[in-house]
C-alpha cells in the first residue's frame, strides 16, 4: 500500500472527496516525515523517535531495540498502511449531492465520526484518561442503537437483534472491565472465561457486516475494511505464549510484536470513517450480472474434492486438517488470545472432516454474486493455508500441550503425564491433499460461475491464472504423503530387564533412516528431521546409492562428494556399499583373530606357577585379559563405590582400603593372570618377578572380585570360600618376553589368604 501512496494521483481522482487533496497531502507528508526518521535512524543509530511516532509513544528507549538495525524495513511498510488509512479517514464523502436517508441516519453519521475521533486520539501524545474510555462506551452503545434503527428496512429482525444483543453485552463487559482494573478488583475482570466475552466485538461487526452487505448504502469497499479489522482483533496481545529469553538490554523480537501488530491494525479505523462517509453519499447503482447457470455435473465434483482427503484421515482416526503441529497454529497461539486459538481449532476440525463441502454446496444452491466470490476465496486462502503447513511442519515449535486437541492424538515416551515428551501419533495424510483439493473445488467454482466478459476485469484474470498454477505447484508435491516414521528412539536394556518397554529389532532401511535423522547424522549426508516419512528419507538414499553404484568422477564431482563417504552411511541400503564394508570387516575380523591367536599363544607360553604349598584354589585363566585404564579393582559393602582407590600407591602395583582393591597394570599390553587362595600364609617367592607387593585388606562381604568396568574383565572370586574379614593379598608381577621383545606380555599372580595385618610389605619391586 505504501507504493500506491506514492504513484501521481490523477486529478479526476482527487476531485472525488470532498477533502481528498487534503487527505492525500497529509497522507504523503506522514509518509515522508516517518522515511525520513527511518534515514536518520540507521544514520545515527537511533531508532527510537521511528518507532515512537510509528508503533509505540511511550515504548522502548534506544538501548531496548538497538539491537535490532531491521526494524526501519518493518516501520516503514506499517507507516504506509497508516497513512492510507490517514488519507481514508480525512477524505470525506463523495463529491456531489448528498444522500438524504433520515434523521436516523445522520445520527448514525455524527456517532460513527465521534467514534472516529476518539481512536485518533489514541495516537496524541496526551496522557491516558481512564474515564475516556467510559465516553467511548456511551458513543459506541448509542452506534449500536441506531444500526439497530437504521437497519429495519434491509436487514431481517433476528440480525437485527444479534447486532443488538451482541453489541450492547460487548459494551458493558468493556465497561466493567474498565472500572475493574481502575478500582483494582480483579474477580470479573481477570477470570479466564472472559475471552468469551471478549470475542462478542468480533461477534457484533461480522453480523454487522453480513447487515451491511445486504444493504445499498454501503460499499463493498467498507465491508472488506471490517472484514479485515475482524481479522486483526484476533491478533491480541493478551497471549501468555510470548516468553522469551535473551540479555538484559535488548528486547526480544517477540516482544515486539504485539506493538507492531497494533501499530498495522489500522482497519477498524478505516471501517468506521468508510460507513459514516457511505451513508452520506448517494451510492451508484449496483452492476447487474448475468445469472448464475447451474452446471450439476462439476458443481457435484467441487463439492466431493473436499470430502475425500476427510474420508482417508477420518479413517485412519485423525478427525483434523492440519493438528497442533505446524507453523501456523504457533502463530496463532502465540500471538493471540485465547478466542482467536479456539477459533483457530474449531476451522481445523471443521476442514478436517469435509465442512468446505457444506459451504461450497450452499453456494451452489444459492447462486449468489457475493456468497459465490467468499466461498471461492475461502478455498484459495484454505489451500494456501494448507501448503504453507504442509512445507514448515519441521519448523513447528509445538511441544505437545493437551488444551484443545484430544489426548488420542498423543504417545507417551517415557512421560509421568500425557504431554511431556509427546509427540503426534498418527499425523494423517499430507495438508497438501487438503491443499489440492481445495483449489481445485476453487477453480471449478471460478469457471462455472465466473463474471461475463462485458464485467470481467484484469484481477479476476490474474486470480484465475494464479490459482491455476498453484494446483499445478500443489499436484507433484501432494503425492509425497506422510507415510509411517519410524520410531527411532530403542529402549534401554534395564527398560527391557524391567518390564518397562519391549524389546525392538530394526531394519536394515529403518537403521539407515535412524542414521540420518540422529542429532549428528551420517558424515557427508543431509540430516532429516524427526518428523520427515521413512519413504522420503530412503528415496534420498537410494539416489544416493546410485551415484555410488555408479561410480562416476563426473558425478561425484559435480555432486562435491567422495564416494568413500558414501560407502558406510549406506551400507544398509545399498549393495556395492555392503560389498565393500563387509570385505573391509572380513579383514578387520582375521587381523582381529590373528591379534587374539597371538594373545593366546603368548599366555599359553608363559610358565604355569608351581605353588609350595597347597592352595585351597588355584586358577589359571585361560585366555588373555586386558583393562581399558590399567586398573583392575574391587569395591565392597556399603559406600564403597563413593571412594576412589590410591592408583599410585608408593609401591607401583598395588593399594588397599577397607572394601576396595586396585591392582595396577599396564593398558596397552595383554594381562596373563593366575589366582591362588590359601587358608594359611604360603611361603615368599620372588625368583622371576618384578615386583611382589603384599598388603592387607578388610572384605566386608567376602566377595574379593577384581574387574574392570569398562573392557569387561572380571577375575573370580579370591575370597576363601566367601569368608568376611581381614586377608592378606599378595600380587606378583613381571614382564614376558615374546618373540625378541622384552615386553610383550604382562604375568600377574594374586595370592590371598585369612590373616590379620594391615601392614604394607614389599618383597621385591624391580623398577
Amino acid at each position: 500500500m505504501g507504493a500506491f501512496l506514492l504513484i501521481p494521483i490523477p486529478e479526476y481522482l482527487m476531485r472525488r472527496h470532498r477533502f481528498g487533496r487534503l487527505a492525500a497531502g497529509f497522507a504523503a507528508l506522514y509518509l515522508a516525515a516517518v522515511i525520513v526518521l527511518a534515514v536518520v535512524g540507521l544514520v545515527t543509530g537511533d531508532l527510537v523517535p521511528l518507532w515512537r511516532v510509528v508503533a509505540d509513544p511511550d515504548g522502548y528507549t534506544a538501548d531496548e531495540i538497538g539491537a535490532w538495525p531491521w526494524l526501519p524495513a518493518l516501520l516503514v511498510p506499517i507507516a504506509a498502511v497508516q497513512a492510507w488509512a490517514y488519507r481514508e479517514v480525512l477524505r470525506g464523502r463523495l463529491r456531489g449531492e448528498p444522500a438524504r436517508h433520515g434523521r436516523e441516519a445522520r445520527l448514525l453519521r455524527v456517532a460513527l465520526y465521534a467514534m472516529v475521533v476518539y481512536v485518533l486520539t489514541w495516537q496524541l501524545p496526551i496522557p491516558y484518561l481512564w474515564w475516556t474510555s467510559l465516553v467511548a462506551d456511551v458513543i459506541e452503545l448509542a452506534v449500536i442503537w441506531l444500526f439497530f434503527r437504521v437497519l429495519r428496512e434491509t436487514s431481517r429482525r433476528w440480525t437485527r437483534v444479534l447486532i443488538l444483543v451482541t453489541g450492547t453485552l460487548s459494551v458493558v463487559h468493556n465497561v466493567v472491565t474498565t472500572i475493574a482494573y481502575q478500582t483494582g478488583n480483579f474477580r470479573f475482570a481477570g477470570q479466564n472465561w472472559t475471552w468469551a466475552l471478549d470475542a462478542l466485538w468480533s461477534v457484533w461487526l461480522v453480523s454487522l457486516l453480513v447487515a451491511q452487505t445486504r444493504d445499498p448504502r454501503w460499499s463493498g469497499a467498507t465491508v472488506r475494511a471490517g472484514v479485515i479489522a475482524v481479522l486483526f482483533s484476533f491478533l491480541s496481545s493478551g497471549s501468555v505464549s510470548i516468553v522469551t529469553f535473551g540479555s538484559a538490554d535488548a528486547v526480544s523480537w517477540k516482544l515486539l510484536m504485539p506493538s507492531l501488530l497494533g501499530a498495522v491494525s489500522v482497519f477498524s479505523l478505516v471501517w468506521w470513517a468508510r460507513s459514516a462517509h457511505d451513508l452520506g453519499t448517494l451510492q451508484p447503482p449496483a452492476p447487474v450480472w448475468a445469472r448464475a447457470r447451474g452446471w450439476p455435473l462439476p458443481a457435484a465434483v467441487a463439492i466431493v474434492l473436499p470430502l475425500l482427503p476427510a474420508a482417508v484421515n477420518l479413517a485412519q482416526g485423525v478427525p483434523f486438517w492440519l493438528g497442533p503441529k505446524n507453523v501456523l497454529g504457533d502463530v496463532v497461539r502465540e500471538y493471540t488470545g485465547s478466542e482467536a486459538t479456539a477459533y483457530w481449532f474449531a476451522l481445523d476440525l471443521l476442514v478436517g472432516v469435509g465442512a468446505p463441502a457444506v459451504l461450497i454446496l450452499l453456494a451452489v444452491r444459492r447462486r449468489t454474486r457475493t456468497l459465490l466470490r467468499a466461498t471461492t476465496l475461502s478455498l484459495f486462502l484454505l489451500g494456501g493455508a494448507g501448503a504453507v503447513s504442509a512445507f514448515t511442519s519441521e519448523h513447528s515449535t509445538f511441544f505437545g500441550e493437551l488444551w484443545l486437541y484430544p489426548e488420542s492424538l498423543y504417545v507417551e515416551r517415557g512421560a509421568t503425564v500425557p504431554y511431556e515428551g509427546a509427540q503426534l501419533l498418527s499425523p494423517g495424510i499430507s495438508p497438501l491433499w487438503y491443499a489440492l483439493a481445495l483449489t481445485a473445488s476453487g477453480l471449478v467454482l471460478l469457471l462455472l460461475y465466473a463474471a461475463p466478459p462485458a464485467h470481467r476485469v484484469r484481477h479476476h484474470v490474474f486470480l484465475a491464472a494464479l490459482a491455476s498454477a498453484v494446483a499445478l505447484c500443489l499436484l507433484p508435491a501432494a503425492d509425497m504423503a506422510r507415510g509411517p516414521v519410524t520410531d527411532c528412539d530403542m529402549p534401554e536394556p534395564w527398560q527391557i530387564d524391567t518390564g518397562e518397554a519391549e524389546p525392538r529389532a530394526l531394519t536394515a532401511a529403518q537403521k539407515f533412516v535412524c542414521s540420518l535423522r540422529s542429532e549428528y547424522g551420517a558424515q557427508g549426508l543431509h540430516v532429516f528431521p524427526g518428523t520427515t516419512p521413512d519413504q522420503v528419507v530412503l528415496a534420498y538414499g537410494r539416489r544416493l546409492c546410485g551415484v555410488h553404484t555408479r561410480n562416476d568422477p563426473r558425478e561425484l564431482a559435480r555432486l562435491e562428494i567422495e564416494r568413500a563417504s558414501l560407502t558406510y552411511p549406506l551400507a544398509e541400503i545399498c549393495p556395492s556399499a555392503t560389498t565393500i564394508v563387509q570385505a573391509a570387516k572380513a579383514k578387520q575380523d582375521q587381523e582381529i583373530a590373528a591379534m587374539q591367536a597371538g594373545s593366546q599363544a603368548l599366555c599359553d607360553a608363559t610358565p604355569r606357577h608351581r605353588p609350595r604349598i597347597k592352595p585351597v584354589r588355584a586358577i589359571r585363566m585361560k585366555e588373555p585379559q586386558w583393562t581399558d585404564y590399567g586398573v583392575l579393582q574391587t569395591y565392597e559393602g556399603e559406600g564403597a563405590e563413593e571412594t576412589e582407590p590410591d592408583r599410585d600407591p608408593g609401591n607401583g602395583l598395588v593399594s588397599s582400603a577397607r572394601g576396595i582393591l586396585a591392582v595396577m597394570t599396564h593398558p596397552d599390553f595383554d594381562l596373563c593372570v593366575t589366582l591362588e587362595t590359601y587358608t594359611r600364609r604360603p611361603p615368599v617367592e620372588t625368583k622371576g618377578w618384578d615386583k611382589v607387593v603384599e598388603v592387607g585388606y578388610d572384605s566386608p562381604g567376602g566377595e574379593i572380585v577384581l574387574y574392570d568396568s569398562l573392557s569387561g574383565t572380571e577375575l573370580p572370586n579370591l575370597a576363601l570360600n566367601g569368608r568376611k574379614g581381614h586377608y592378606r593379598i599378595r600380587v606378583h608381577y613381571a614382564w614376558f618376553p615374546w618373540k625378541g621383545e622384552a615386553q610383550s606380555g604382562q604375568r600377574l599372580l594374586i595370592m590371598a589368604y585369612p590373616s590379620k595385618g594391615d601392614k604394607e610389605i614389599v618383597h621385591r619391586n624391580r623398577r
